[in-house]
Parts: structure tokens; C-alpha cells; sequence
């Protein structure tokens, strides 16, 4: 079997993130051949159900991440509350709690610079639903290293923040709606190249 065209998904979304989560992880396939790392903005202060919410609507293994996880296909990462997720180049993941990035903790750029580094051309980065524009430079990092990135389109998302303003980067290859993520990541993971 070869070996797949991408490792490695980087998700990102904020404000509406729980239902797009949703609509773009229900559909994979129980052998989903990429890992799938998330970082959605919570509330720092409480405990994140997120990982438990996510398993019961798809056939992935849907994990809270800890330091020292390692990537593996068919498994889910989300960010744990107050932590950045960052990837390593051996696949590891390591949380940390170093300073907000555009307020926020966990933040889709620093995952999407750590993906980009480690993974280059094998990194898919995605831009969900969110308000304000934390994924913007991240895309820049993962378009830079070779990588490819999809964002929701303004019809489909619920606060069009995020997305839009990866968007307005000029360098995201595909604009899909929500509905369309899904099949899109698995035809790109295994052939490399979209419908």
C-alpha cells in the first residue's frame, strides 16, 4: 500500500467550531490514513469536554492531547484548554503554556508553523468557522513549506473571521463548503490531489 499523500491535518476553529468539528470529522473513515491535530478556542477556565463530544460522532479515536503524544492515522488531537499544541518533526506533540498569541491559547498559528516545519509537503492545514484571524500566518507558514490549505467558505460558516481572513491571505487552494471538507481531506490524503 503506498504511503499516504499527507501525515498530517491541522484543524482550526473558534466561535461555531463544535458543529463544523463535527460536520468535517463524522464522515472519515475508521482507516483514515493522516493524523488530525485540533485546535479550537475555549474557555481556559474549565475542563474541556471536547475529545469525549467529538468521539461520539465519528469513527476516529478522538483523544485529549497530553506532551509526548504521538501522531498516529485515524487518531484525533484536540488542544487541551489554556495550552498551545504544537507538532514535533518526530511526530511527538508537546503542549505549552508559553505567552497568548493574539490573546489566545491554544493557537492556530503556532500549530500551523509547528506542522508546517515538521511536515512541510505533507501538511494539510484547515481554517473552520471563528471570529478574529488566528490561523492567518499559520496558513502563510504551511503554503511556504509546500503544504496545502482549505477554508471553510463564507456561506457555510457561522462567523466568517477566520476563514475569511485566511482567505485574504491570496494563498489558500481551496474555498469549500463545510459539507465538502470531509471528502476533500480523504481524497487528498490519498491521492494527493483533490476530485
Amino acid at each position: 500500500m503506498a504511503a499516504p499523500a499527507f501525515e498530517v491535518i491541522a484543524v482550526a476553529s473558534s466561535a461555531g467550531g463544535l458543529k463544523a468539528l463535527l460536520r468535517v470529522l463524522s464522515p472519515l473513515p475508521d482507516d483514515f490514513e493522516a493524523s488530525i491535530v485540533v485546535v479550537q478556542h475555549l474557555d481556559p477556565r474549565h475542563r474541556s469536554l471536547m475529545a469525549d463530544l467529538l468521539s461520539r460522532r465519528t469513527s476516529l479515536v478522538v483523544k485529549e492531547a497530553e506532551d509526548g503524544d504521538a501522531l498516529k492515522a485515524g487518531l484525533v488531537f484536540t488542544a487541551p484548554p489554556n495550552r498551545h499544541l504544537l507538532v514535533n518533526a518526530d511526530g511527538s506533540l508537546s503542549l505549552s503554556q508559553s505567552e497568548l498569541v493574539h490573546f489566545l491559547r491554544p493557537s492556530a498559528d503556532l500549530l500551523f508553523e509547528s506542522v508546517a516545519a515538521g511536515f512541510r509537503d505533507r501538511a494539510i492545514g484547515v481554517v473552520l468557522t471563528g471570529t478574529g484571524t488566528d490561523g492567518s500566518m499559520g496558513v502563510r507558514a504551511i503554503k511556504k513549506m509546500g503544504g496545502t490549505v482549505i477554508a471553510q467558505d463564507e456561506e457555510s460558516s457561522e462567523f466568517f473571521g477566520m476563514p475569511g481572513s485566511a482567505i485574504d491571505t491570496g494563498i489558500v487552494d481551496f474555498i469549500l463548503p463545510l459539507g465538502e471538507i470531509a471528502p476533500a481531506l480523504v481524497t487528498l490524503v490519498r491521492s494527493g490531489e483533490a476530485w
